[in-house]
C-alpha cells in the first residue's frame, strides 16, 4: 500500500448536542490533519430500551436511554454539522443506529454512511442501506467471520469498506491482530482499515498502515476529562495530531522501503514482543475483551413493552436493539419478520430478549405485516 490513508476523526457525540462545541471538535479535527468528521445520529429507541441499565459517567451512574434521549437534535442539528464540516474542508460522515437515522441521514444529500459495529447484525438497517448505493464503511468488531459474510450479503453491490475493530472501551493493543487485515480484504474483495480503541495514538494506526489499511478511524475530544459518551477513550487534538504524523511518516516509508521497515521502526519503540503480540496470528477471532459482549452489544429481538403469556406478536410489540448488561438477549434480527404473528409461551418482561422457546405456532387474525 503506497495511498494515502484516509484518517477519520470520530467526534461522534462528544459535542453533547452543542453545535458551538462541535464547530471547536471540527476544527480541531481538521488542524489535526484528519480527513473526515464523523457523528452520530442518534434516537435512543433504536437503540437500546429504557430498561437496559446505567452507565459510570464522571456525574455518577446514568440512564443509557435518557443519556441518548439528552442527544437526540432535529436534522437542521445534522444539516449544520454537514456544512460546517465541509466548511473546513472535511468529509462529513455520520453513523445511523437505525432505519429513522438512516432516512433522516440520506435526505441531506450525504456521501457516505458508516455502520457501527453493534449495527453490523442489524438487518433491517442493512437492507435500507443497501437501497441507497452510498459507499459505508463498515466496523467489524464483536464479530465472527460468519457476522461479516452475512452483513455483506445484505449489504450486496454496496461499495463498502470494512474496518477491523475490537469493541472494547478502550481496546487493549494486543487484541487487534493486525495480521487479520489483508485476510479480510482478501476474503471480502474490499479495501480495508481499522476504527481503534485503543488509548495509544501510534502503535495501531501505524501497524495498520503496514498491513494495508486505507483507513484509520480514531475518536477525538476536546479532553478526556469531558463527560462526553466516548471521551475517556478517544484522543486529544495534541494525540491525534501526532497520530496523523505517525501515519503520514508510515506512508512515507511504505513507498520507500516497503512495509516491514516500518514495523521495524516501530519495535524500536514499542519493542518486538509487543509488535508481534499487536500483529497476532491472522485467523480471525472474537479477542478476548470482547468475549462477554458477543451477543450482547450486537442486535437481538426485544419487546417493548411487557407481554402477556398467549399475545399474538405484532410489529408494534418488538423492536431489533442493542441488548447490553442486564437484559437477556434475543432472537437474530434476520428473524425478524418470522415471528410475527407468532404467540407467547410465557409472560416477556419490557425490555427483555425473546427468545425461540417462548414462541408457538402461527396465530391466526394478527397483522404481521410492515415489521419495525
Amino acid at each position: 500500500m503506497t495511498g494515502r490513508t484516509f484518517i477519520i476523526a470520530e467526534i461522534g457525540t462528544s459535542h453533547n448536542g452543542d453545535l458551538a462545541k462541535a464547530d471547536e471538535l471540527i476544527a480541531s479535527a481538521a488542524s489535526s490533519g484528519a480527513d473526515c468528521a464523523k457523528f452520530q445520529a442518534v434516537y435512543a429507541d433504536e437503540i437500546i430500551h429504557p430498561a437496559t441499565g446505567e452507565v459510570p459517567l464522571p456525574g455518577g451512574p446514568t440512564s443509557l436511554y435518557d443519556r441518548f434521549q439528552k442527544l437526540e437534535r432535529p436534522i437542521e442539528f445534522y444539516a449544520e454539522l454537514k456544512e460546517r464540516t465541509q466548511r473546513y474542508g472535511l468529509q462529513f460522515l455520520c453513523t445511523p443506529f437505525g432505519v429513522r437515522s438512516a432516512r433522516m441521514l440520506r435526505s441531506l444529500s450525504i456521501a457516505a454512511l458508516k455502520i457501527a459495529s453493534p449495527e453490523l447484525n442489524h438487518v433491517p438497517l442493512l437492507r435500507e442501506v443497501a437501497k441507497y448505493g452510498l459507499p459505508v464503511y463498515l466496523s467489524a468488531g464483536v464479530s465472527l467471520l460468519a457476522d461479516i459474510e452475512e452483513a455483506m450479503a445484505e449489504l450486496g453491490s454496496t461499495p463498502v469498506t470494512l474496518l477491523h475493530c475490537v469493541t472494547s472501551y478502550p481496546a487493549p493493543p494486543e487484541d487487534y491482530n493486525l495480521r487479520l487485515l489483508p485476510v479480510l480484504s482478501a476474503l471480502f474483495g474490499v479495501p480495508i482499515g481499522v476504527s481503534d480503541h485503543t488509548l495509544d495514538p501510534i502503535i495501531i494506526p501505524v501497524l495498520a498502515v503496514s498491513r494495508g489499511a486505507s483507513v484509520i478511524e480514531k475518536h477525538i475530544t476536546l479532553s478526556r476529562s469531558s463527560d462526553g459518551l466516548d471521551d475517556p477513550v478517544a484522543l486529544e487534538p495534541a494525540d491525534f495530531h501526532r497520530m496523523t504524523r505517525a501515519v503520514r511518516a508510515a506512508e512515507t516509508g511504505m513507498a520507500a522501503d516497503g512495509p516491514e521497515r516500518v514495523v521495524a521502526d516501530i519495535e524500536k519503540t514499542y519493542g518486538v514482543a509487543v509488535v508481534r503480540a499487536v500483529l497476532g496470528t491472522g485467523k480471525k477471532s472474537l479477542a478476548p475483551s470482547e468475549l462477554a459482549s458477543y451477543g450482547r452489544t450486537n442486535r437481538s429481538i426485544h419487546a417493548l413493552r411487557t407481554l402477556a403469556a398467549g399475545k399474538c406478536l405484532e410489529s408494534a410489540d418488538v423492536a431489533v436493539l442493542r441488548t447490553e448488561k442486564i437484559l437477556t438477549p434475543g432472537i437474530h434480527p434476520r428473524y425478524l419478520q418470522k415471528i410475527l404473528g407468532k404467540r407467547l409461551t410465557r409472560d416477556v418482561e419490557a425490555g427483555e430478549g425473546i427468545g425461540w422457546v417462548d414462541l408457538l405456532v402461527e396465530c391466526e387474525d394478527v397483522d404481521a405485516k410492515n415489521p419495525r
